[in-house]
């Protein structure tokens, strides 16, 4: 037997976004790994084609290698910025065709 939800209970409610995106830099491995998971959905509702989900998940994988690789030899910065903007640019011009196609 099913019981049902206690009064006063809370449950599940919407947040209206209203459709809008704030993109945030790539400043952290959290942000890095979302983008990995942005592509992935895009990849799998079709507004990306694998081969473009794959050249983002090469340069994901990339990038949080040079975060490890920065945290024990800080000279790297640049290398790792460099790579950041790389990306930040892939995913800007992705966003574009992807909305480009709606």
């Amino acid at each position: 037997m099913k019981s049902s939800p206690r009064a006063g209970a809370p449950g599940l409610r919407v947040i209206r976004g209203e459709g809008q995106r704030k993109q945030e830099p790539l400043a952290d491995r959290n942000a890095v790994a979302r983008v990995l998971m942005e592509a992935g959905a895009d990849m799998l509702l079709k507004r990306i084609s694998p081969v473009r989900a794959q050249e983002i998940e090469r340069k994901v994988d990339r990038v949080l290698d040079l975060f490890d690789r920065v945290d024990a030899a800080p000279v790297l910065m640049p290398v790792l910025k460099r790579h950041l903007d790389e990306l930040e640019a892939l995913m800007r011009e992705t966003r574009e065709v992807r909305a480009a196609r709606r």
